[in-house]
């Protein structure tokens, strides 16, 4: 292993062992990898411009040359929360209302580091590493329980009464390996095994502890870890000297579970990560301006403790000897009920001159749940659909350049009910988002 690769490793691990900060765009998902990414609405699948390109699609690395990338995101949910109606009315066999009111989590700014690695062995191949965090999510509600209200009959001494402030924080954090080869001048493969790490933690949720197949690993336990990984495939064509394709699909991360939360998450505490589809194409319209849109598909509907509905009669839950697998922690207990999400990018690069390069781009994403799913996604307000961004890069030397990105989330809002629950009640949940981020880019 010759030194400069020694010194990658050593930074990634700097970079790994780094907490990975919660963050929620594109659902749970980042907007894209990479600063020149980020800035162009996160299209890198047939545009690779840095080594975080492997995230998206690791036959990218085959077009990107020696070098490394080290970078840092300060992002902001700044405003998420959700809003109670004062609707509701009383009768409601199951629970109670939420707290009538809005309100917003605290912590709004996270700190987010990337590392990416790129070696050339030959004309053919390369071998690279990333180092990144693929998404996440985050609440804190602080000194508001959200279910204070919640009354159950089986409870008449109030000891499942929600008296914790209510908030969750679920980070990631996702190594890479890439190994691409080119088939030709024009066309290349690539391959990356992906290894990940989860941390969890929940508070807050003392009433939903009698609906569960596991109470006693529901809520207030601290953190917990979850390891695994999966396989990243790629793409990436050069039919004209003006127009670039690229495909690729990270598959479904199988993650072991979260054995202290194994009463809250569907199907036991399992919480793998969705697969991933990407397709994208660039053009060249100028010497100095290229164009590219991206579509992604993020496969959410195939993990249950994600996909599963939560607004289901879970009334028998409520009786120790009549729980099934409709209960917390079953594989058909409740979930935030997202959707497939369907991402749709567009990106601009323009080359000012020999030194300087701006970009922007805008995103739109379909809607994460319908509108009856609001419930348990007061932890989770992952209501984002719109990414508007720019950046440029500043090319101190042939060997240097500085980036920068801006990316603004204008707030969204989904409105829901849960008759099955909270009865008559209504309200939202809502977020609003803003990320920018400085990076180094090297070549060799």
């Amino acid at each position: 292993m010759n030194s400069t690769m020694r010194r990658a490793l050593v930074v990634a691990s700097a970079v790994a062992a780094a907490p990975g900060a919660a963050e929620a765009t594109n659902g749970y998902f980042s907007h894209g990898w990479g600063t020149k990414s980020k800035a162009m609405a996160g299209v890198a699948t047939a545009l690779p411009q840095d080594t975080l390109a492997t995230a998206v699609n690791p036959a990218g690395m085959a077009f990107v040359g020696d070098g490394l990338d080290l970078g840092v995101s300060f992002f902001s949910p700044s405003d998420r929360g959700y809003t109670a109606n004062d609707d509701f009315v009383s009768g409601n066999p199951l629970l109670s209302s939420v707290t009538p009111g809005t309100y917003t989590s605290s912590l709004d700014w996270f700190v987010i580091p990337s590392f990416g690695y790129n070696r050339v062995l030959n004309e053919r191949m390369t071998l690279g590493i990333a180092v990144f965090a693929n998404g996440g999510m985050n609440t804190e509600y602080e000194d508001r329980p959200v279910w204070e209200n919640f009354t159950l009959p089986i409870d008449p001494k109030g000891t499942l009464t929600a008296t914790t402030p209510t908030g969750v924080n679920l980070e990631q954090l996702f190594v890479e390996v890439p190994f691409s080869y080119k088939l030709n001048a024009r066309h290349a493969i690539g391959i990356a095994p992906v290894f990940a790490v989860q941390r969890f933690e929940a508070n807050g949720l003392e009433p939903f502890r009698a609906a569960s197949l596991h109470p006693d690993s529901v809520t207030n336990n601290g953190h917990d870890w979850s390891y695994g990984g999966g396989i990243h495939i790629g793409w990436l064509g050069r039919p004209t000297d003006r127009l670039s394709l690229g495909a690729s699909y990270r598959s479904r991360l199988w993650m072991t579970e979260f054995d202290e939360y194994k009463g809250l998450f569907a199907d036991g505490g399992d919480f793998d990560v969705p697969a991933m589809l990407n397709l994208g194409l660039a053009f060249e319209a100028t010497p100095t301006l290229t164009l590219a849109f991206d579509y992604q598909r993020i496969f959410y509907s195939d993990i249950k403790a994600i996909a599963n509905p939560n607004d289901i009669a879970i009334q028998s839950c409520f009786i120790p000897w009549a729980k099934s697998d409709i209960c917390l922690g079953g594989q058909a207990g409740l979930g935030f009920g997202w959707e497939d999400m369907d991402v749709f990018k567009l990106g601009a690069s323009w080359d000012y001159d020999a030194a300087w390069t701006f970009r922007g781009g805008v995103s739109y994403a379909s809607e994460f749940a319908p509108s009856g799913q609001a419930l348990f996604n007061v932890l989770a307000p992952a209501t984002i659909r719109w990414h508007f961004t720019l950046g440029a890069t500043y090319r101190h030397s042939a060997k240097d350049e500085f980036n920068f990105s801006f990316a603004y989330m204008p707030e969204e809002e989904l409105e829901g009910q849960n008759p099955r629950i909270t009865g008559s009640q209504t309200g939202s949940v809502f977020m609003e988002q803003r990320d920018i981020e400085l990076s180094w880019t090297h070549r060799f």
